[in-house]
């Protein structure tokens, strides 16, 4: 029995064909930094690659040197291929505004996992137990992949208005509510608009003016929500619970006329110094540092993002659950007010019957759309680090492993290159990989 924290299978191994070890695992997303003890059975199989399956340490005595397959019948657990793609099984996360779904998310409020044969090993399990063999060398995060899922409702489905310091962001525009919208395009709130800013005679007295709106409506967004807290623990959800739109439009509709016209009037007011970004299916939206931006109700989209949780919170048109304060006046002060200009994406050359371009390449990672016609097989060579795949349309196989749209895989380092053939249908992927 080995005592290993390293984050290589390789290195457990040490020229063994199979090794029993025990692996310290720290949750260091969760208050704490609680720690886990796991029992890992790694083996190399004939053509060099790995697998693994991970299961808590017990008290007693260690399970023998098993099989891999064999440690995960005895254990119930999943036993993984690090040879081939790796099904992504994602966590939904309620939000005030509707859902996340949530594909390599490893947070407080859930953690993604991977589907191996007979069952799924939880995502942050597998990056502790082998980070090198998944990330490949130099690589220490994966990035997140996720869906944006709003309600369709107008004044509860729009997400927070805010920036981030730090992250950056790409979304890809899925689908669009055709009762939301019944022209086709959404919206997101994007920047400010440069017909306000001309009022002005300089940056300072816009941000200063649109500071004093968003306070003028926070202050009557406070004095609604003191009131829904009572309605809240009356109906038995708790302080920081989501709550469907129905009930919150049943909310505002015991709220006084005079209190429901001054919200809609300030909530005016605040967002008329925003810009909207009209959206259809299709459309890429890259979101650099510091541009505030809020997707709109009934525009669901991918995104891919660096794995930081921050944000700055400008505004919100409902109660923000996950902090008791907005981050208005630090936000203003370091905002960029104009969004940069939109641009194209690459197309990369490509055989016939292939069509790929890179839709965003950030300092980080980088994101390529390809689609394929149906029969149409293409090689993805890794380059010594993982990729993520999304389908988005038609159904798509990954060497061995079949995708629909919105479903997801992580292929990990170690293949090096996998196939990725089109079924009787044209296919649309996305493909996320670190720079």
């Amino acid at each position: 029995m080995l005592d290993s924290s390293d984050r290589t299978c390789a290195a457990a191994l040490a020229g063994a064909g199979r090794v029993l070890l025990v692996h310290r695992y720290v949750a260091d997303y969760l208050p704490d930094a609680p720690e886990t003890l796991l029992w890992v059975a790694i083996e190399r199989g004939p053509g060099g690659g790995l697998r693994l399956a991970a299961a808590p340490a017990a008290g007693g005595e260690p399970p023998p040197h098993l099989a891999v397959s064999t440690f995960a019948r005895r254990f119930g657990v999943a036993s993984i291929d690090l040879n081939g793609p790796l099904r992504l099984e994602p966590v939904t996360v309620p939000k005030p505004w509707g859902r996340e779904i949530w594909f390599t998310g490893i947070e407080a409020r859930g953690q993604a996992g991977v589907v191996g044969d007979g069952g799924v090993l939880p995502l942050p399990w597998l990056l502790s137990i082998a980070a090198t063999e998944v990330l490949g060398a130099g690589h220490r995060e994966l990035n997140l992949l996720k869906i944006l899922d709003p309600w369709p409702d107008p004044l509860y489905g729009d997400l927070y208005f805010e920036l981030h310091e730090e992250k950056r962001e790409v979304y890809v525009v899925t689908g669009v509510d055709p009762a939301s919208w019944p022209e086709g395009r959404g919206a997101i709130r994007y920047g400010f608009a440069p017909e306000v800013r001309a009022n002005y005679a300089s940056d300072d007295a816009f941000r200063a003016a649109y500071l004093a709106s968003v306070r003028d409506y926070e202050r009557v967004r406070r004095a609604i929500e003191a009131l829904e807290a009572e309605w809240r623990a009356a109906e038995g959800h708790g302080p920081r619970t989501p709550v469907a739109p129905a009930t919150l439009r049943r909310w505002r509709a015991a709220l006084s006329p005079q209190l429901r016209r001054e919200e809609a009037r300030k909530r005016h007011a605040m967002e008329s110094f925003t810009q909207l970004r009209r959206l259809q299916v299709g459309d890429v939206v890259e979101v650099p540092r510091r541009l505030p931006h809020a997707l709109q109700h009934g525009v669901r989209t991918v995104e891919f993002q660096t794995p930081v949780y921050e944000r700055r919170i400008l505004s919100f048109a409902q109660q923000v659950l996950t902090q008791d304060h907005w981050d208005t006046e630090l936000a203003v002060a370091q905002m960029h007010i104009a969004p940069p200009g939109e641009s194209p994406p690459v197309v990369l050359h490509e055989p016939p019957g292939v069509a790929r371009e890179r839709i965003v390449a950030f300092a980080d990672f980088q994101v390529d759309r390809l689609a394929l016609d149906p029969g149409v097989v293409w090689s993805l060579d890794l380059g010594g680090a993982y990729a993520l795949i999304m389908s988005i349309r038609g159904r798509v196989r990954v060497d061995g492993l079949d995708l629909e749209p919105e479903t997801a895989a992580l292929v990990p380092a170690t293949c090096r290159q996998v196939q990725i053939r089109a079924a009787a249908e044209p296919v649309l992927l996305l493909i996320s990989r670190p720079n």
